[in-house]
């Protein structure tokens, strides 16, 4: 039994991109306390993986979130299956590219499933997440953001751009639900080096195919365990850290990111050759 209100038996949670990493970590706990768990993926081998792994009131749905009429469908089948009730919408689906500036189809690819796999689900699911949400039994919206939406490290435009665009979202949509349905919480889920398939980790890989883990990471339980810790306190930015970086570092790391701003230093000062050490002499001194 899990002491937030809305990991409750017989309830009802939607995660897309949940047959593997993060999602299907996350599928697994929910299923564990009872809840019917709809796991919405594109990878089919790895939702039949999944429906075989993950014990209790599962369904599967392969669908494309960059498509809302996709999401029509899986509105759809909520309404039918679960009596139009969502009790926790996990908006997690995304994918990491790499391209470069002359390479539109490399910007479409990220925004089409990292932010409109998002935009879609509020459009079509959030009505069925708010309507039937009350102090009794609250409801709750986790979108899972990145460290890379908010320190913009040099190297993947649209995929920063893609995850700094859900944090303005996910702030936005906390602060209207706040007024419009205010037993619904909504958080936005940081992740840290975490060992998905976005980091090479194959789900369901067995043999000499299955990669272990690096000493630095988390693992995808690890980063669900310290979701549930900071829903219970109810925290809308769960920035997770992981074996290498401490909690104290990401607020610095986010500190220094925000004061090129303020201060007028050039964009990405941090990896700058000439704000470097300063950076670095910074990081030492600084307390937070």
């Amino acid at each position: 039994m899990s002491s937030n209100p809305v990991f409750k038996q017989g309830n009802t949670a939607v995660i897309t991109g949940g047959a593997s990493g993060i999602g299907l970590a996350l599928a697994t706990k929910l299923a564990s306390y009872g809840m019917n768990v709809v796991i919405v993926d594109n990878n089919s081998s790895n939702l039949a993986e999944a429906k075989k792994s993950v014990k209790g009131k599962v369904e599967m749905v392969e669908m494309d979130v960059s498509k809302v009429g996709d999401f029509e469908r899986l509105k759809s089948k909520v309404e039918k299956d679960f009596g139009g009730k969502i009790d926790l919408l996990v908006l997690n689906a995304g994918i990491g590219l790499k391209g470069s500036w002359d390479d539109s189809s490399y910007f479409h690819k990220i925004m089409d499933v990292n932010l409109f796999g998002v935009i879609h689900g509020l459009n079509t699911l959030l009505p069925l997440v708010t309507k039937n949400s009350s102090d009794s039994s609250p409801s709750s919206i986790i979108i899972t953001g990145s460290k890379q939406g908010i320190t913009n490290p040099p190297g993947n435009p649209a995929y920063n751009a893609s995850k700094a665009a859900i944090k303005t979202l996910t702030e936005h949509l906390s602060y209207d639900l706040s007024k419009t349905s205010p037993s619904t919480s909504v958080h936005l889920l940081v992740p840290g080096w975490t060992f998905t398939g976005l980091s090479g980790n194959q789900p369901f890989a067995t043999g000499e195919n299955k990669k272990e883990k690096p000493a630095g990471a988390w693992s995808p339980e690890q980063v669900v365990g310290y979701l549930e810790k900071k829903m219970g306190e109810g925290k809308f930015y769960v920035i997770c850290p992981d074996n290498d970086v401490t909690e104290e570092l990401d607020r610095k790391r986010m500190l220094w990111d925000r004061e090129d701003l303020v201060k007028g230093r050039p964009p990405l000062s941090r990896w700058r050759e000439e704000f470097k050490e300063e950076h670095v002499e910074w990081i030492e001194k600084t307390k937070i």
